[in-house]
């Protein structure tokens, strides 16, 4: 059985979901774990905007990385074996 270029399509688009999904994951941790480093070492509300442009500047990369390595990945075709 070939590959249609739907199914290609279709491959690309799950692994740019997926990567999308590991970048939110990302920034939420970030988010989380920066804001309460932020708070501990500066007081009032310039924690929070630095947490927030770390966890976004740390989703954003991490979800184009794993997005573009997710997409190329070439997957095997279901032919049976002969």
């Amino acid at each position: 059985m070939t590959r249609t270029v739907e199914a290609e399509r279709a491959e690309a688009v799950a692994g740019w979901a997926t990567g999308v999904g590991i970048g939110l994951i990302v920034f939420m941790v970030t988010w989380i774990v920066a804001a309460r480093v932020a708070a501990a070492v500066q007081a009032g509300a310039l924690g929070a905007v630095v947490a927030m442009g770390l966890a976004v500047a740390a989703g954003v990369v991490v979800a184009f990385r794993s997005g573009r390595r997710l997409a190329a990945t070439p997957r095997g075709d279901a032919a049976p074996a002969p």
